[in-house]
This record gives structure tokens, sequence and C-alpha cells, in this order.
């Protein structure tokens, strides 16, 4: 299946620069509203009060959320997990102490709203998780993110040429970049779920890099009187239409989630969605169009064949 009914000749090349400026916006933006406004870091990195409940029938989880707002328990997320049954409730830092006892009047405030709804609700227990410990989630988080960009950067140095390298980590740092400023502006909270939707982002934008570098190789050796530029945007055009689709398709769930998944998966969705866009925006007008400019050329995609030294004897 194919988006266009033929080979389009957008001449991406050309505007290039258009591009370069719209993505300094987006980068220094983000960057930018990371610094002043700072993201909403969730409980999974601030620490909090993890209270778990069981209910004798599955309850309604809106109607729970909406009954802690009523009660001006503000920030809680909850969630099921286990079973239907199991009730998760994850209270922030300033909604409570920080002892064992703060801990369980905590909890007993919140069986109390829940017993307003259902009186057979019962406690299993409740946690106090500490700052220290999602300060080391928020590192190692970090850690994970690094670690996957220098992974990514020796994969795309060993099949592609180092300028085709740079090229692609640019576009893959893009890509989080983005997600995270949306984060900022919108100070949605930013927890575990939002770091792995990052991750997925990076994999994602990177799949679809590496197919158009594929593509712009091949069409590098079958045809090497093309200029570097000429080459990058028939390739592009060649994959357009793949890419459209598949990006397409994926948005279709992913908005999906976003807007039936309720509150547990909405950031995860949220970022999802920006990443999907970003990512594609930048594997058409960013990724190539840089290694271009650091000086790729037609040569430096050719196969170079060593001559033995038996065969350069030999000539005449």
């Amino acid at each position: 299946m194919e988006f266009f009914h033929k080979v389009t000749r957008f001449p991406f090349m050309n505007t290039r620069k258009v591009w370069y400026a719209l993505s300094a916006v987006l980068i220094v933006g983000s960057l930018a509203l990371v610094a002043v406004r700072h993201l909403n870091l969730g409980i999974d990195f601030t620490g909090g009060v993890v209270v778990e409940t069981n209910f004798p029938q599955s309850p309604n989880i809106e109607r729970l959320r909406a009954a802690l707002t009523s009660a001006g328990v503000v920030g809680a997320q909850v969630q099921a997990f286990g079973s239907s049954r199991d009730i998760l409730v994850r209270l922030p830092p300033d909604l409570n102490a920080t002892t064992a006892a703060g801990s369980a009047s905590s909890g007993a405030r919140i069986l109390e709203i829940f017993r307003g709804i259902d009186t057979g609700v019962k406690m299993q227990q409740t946690t106090f998780v500490g700052p220290q410990v999602g300060q080391e989630l928020f590192v190692k988080g970090a850690e994970a993110l690094l670690a996957t960009l220098v992974l990514i950067l020796m994969y795309v140095l060993f099949r592609f040429t180092p300028k085709l390298a740079l090229g692609a980590i640019f576009a893959v740092l893009h890509d989080p970049i983005c997600v995270l400023g949306f984060f900022a502006l919108t100070q949605m909270t930013f927890d575990l779920t939002a770091i792995s939707a990052i991750l997925a982002v990076i994999g994602y934008s990177l799949n679809d890099t590496v197919i158009v570098f594929d593509r712009i190789r091949e069409r590098a050796r079958s045809a090497r009187k093309l200029g570097i530029g000429q080459v990058i945007d028939e390739s592009i055009n060649q994959t357009l239409s793949r890419t459209i689709m598949t990006k397409l398709v994926t948005l279709l769930v992913v908005v999906a989630l976003l807007i039936f998944g309720g509150e547990t998966l909405h950031g995860f969705s949220a970022a999802l969605v920006i990443g999907i866009l970003a990512g594609t925006y930048s594997s058409i007008y960013v990724s190539a169009a840089l290694a271009m400019d650091l000086g790729l050329q037609t040569d430096d995609l050719l196969e170079r064949k060593l001559t033995k030294p038996e065969e350069v004897d030999g000539l005449p």
C-alpha cells in the first residue's frame, strides 16, 4: 500500500535551511522551557506515599479520582494493579509527612474517602517512598537515555559513514528534547512512563532514519553521476509513502491510547504522539541534510574494493 500513487519529487534539500531554523527554535525553546518552568516530576522521582487498597467489586477509577479531588487530595495518581479490584494510590510528598505515622495517616484518609464510595474497601498496605529513591530512579533513567544514545552512535558508525552517523545522532537528540519541552510547557507529570516513551521514540525515530540512509546508499551506488543533494532528495521521496503510512497507522493507535487510555497512560501516550511527529520531521528534514552540510559526498557511500597485491603485480 502506498500513500502516494506515484513517487513524489519534493526538493527537500533546497529548503533545508528553513527547517534548520525551525529545529533551532524548537530545541532552544524546549531547553529554555525546561530551564525556566522545569519538569513536573511525578511521584516516581519526588517520592511520596503509596496506598494499596482492595475493593469487593471492581470500582470506577474515574469516580475514585473525582472523590479524592473533591476531598482536597490534589495530585494523587489512582490506578489498578494486579486485578481490577486492587487500587493503588500515589500521593505527592507535600500531602503527607515523611514518617511512618504520617504515611499511616495519609492511608487512613484515603481509606475514609474510598469508603464513601464502597464500604467494603480494605487497606492492603501503606508505604512511604523517600526522595532519595526517587532521585536514584531519575538518575538511572538519565543513564539509560545516555547509554541508548552511545549505543546508537556506535551502531550507526559501524553501519554508515561518520557524517551520516552525526546526522542520525542529532536527529535522535532532536526528538526527545522536543518531548521534554512539551512536558515543561504543559506541566504534565513526567514520570517513569514518560522516560519509557522517550526511549521508544528514540528507537522508532532511528529506525526511520536508518531506512532513509539505506536508500541513500543504494541510490548513490546505482546513480554515481548524481550529486549528493539529488541522491538524498530522490531517496527521501522514494521512502516518503512508507514513512507517512507507518507514522499514520502508529498515530492512530497512540491517539486512541491518549483519548481512551485513562490518566495513568496519559503522559506515556502524549510523549509518543509528540515524539512520532518530531521523529517524522527529523528523519525527513534533519538527519540527511545535516550529513550533506557536513561534507557528505556520493563517493563516501560507494563500496571500496581493495586490490590484492598479486593483482597489482600482474597488471601490464
